[in-house]
């Protein structure tokens, strides 16, 4: 078993109960390859720690910038907590080396590993958050996410393609552009989706990931790129 300890030390944060650091960390296929395991994996977590993460971004946009409108709040929101952003700080906080993966898993590299780091990081939020409460997962998050705000608005990261997308359908067509699942394929541990970008019928572009969300931004930065409409500075 990986020394956890270690993390806590490297965090300066020291868990009341050791087992649900564990089941952050517990991919669904380890259990497969481990299924007298003492802990589940850690989807359930998940669900938690994106809500927790969630609300407290929000909060923080809401208190930090009131005259702002609620669509640019959203797409900071979104720029924040997108899975980019969560794997790169979870790479950061040494997350990657305590993984509890199947032999397969560990040897996956690349978008496979930046969304299962993405994953944990939400994962981990939520023990957190059932070990300590609602302050110290503000505190950590503050400490960890929202420092990154500064850059994302600077540079214009939150304008990511279906934002792009969506300004240009409702400007040049009147058309807010629909998202459907068109095809999705894979076990439960590695899911691909395809998803259809729609403007009124048309469908505009498709696009692949291992999430929904993925796929629908592929999907919109491709029909970007067939219609080539390109978002006016």
């Amino acid at each position: 078993m990986k020394e956890f300890s270690k993390l806590e030390e490297k965090l300066n944060i020291k868990f009341k109960n050791k087992d649900f650091l564990i089941q952050a960390f517990c991919h669904r296929s380890y259990l497969n390859e481990n299924p007298d395991f003492h802990l589940g994996h850690n989807e359930r977590l998940e669900f938690l720690g994106d809500a927790v993460l969630e609300l407290v971004i929000t909060e923080y946009l809401y208190q930090k910038y009131p005259q702002k409108a609620e669509g640019e709040l959203t797409n900071w929101r979104a720029a924040l907590v997108n899975a980019k952003m969560l794997s790169k700080i979870a790479r950061r906080l040494g997350f990657n080396p305590f993984l509890l993966l199947s032999r397969g898993e560990i040897k996956e590299t690349g978008k496979a590993r930046e969304y299962i780091l993405a994953n944990t990081f939400e994962t981990f939020i939520g023990a957190f958050y059932l070990d300590q409460g609602y302050r110290k997962c503000q505190e950590f998050i503050m400490e960890h996410l929202t420092k990154e705000l500064s850059e994302i608005i600077e540079k214009g990261l939150y304008k990511d393609s279906k934002s792009r997308f969506q300004e240009e359908a409702q400007e040049r067509v009147g058309i807010t552009p629909t998202y459907e699942v068109l095809k999705e394929w894979g076990p439960d541990h590695d899911k691909r989706f395809m998803m259809g970008v729609f403007l009124d019928k048309e469908l505009a572009a498709e696009g692949e990931g291992s999430s929904k969300q993925e796929a629908e931004e592929a999907a919109a930065k491709n029909a970007l790129q067939i219609k080539n409409w390109y978002i006016r500075e």
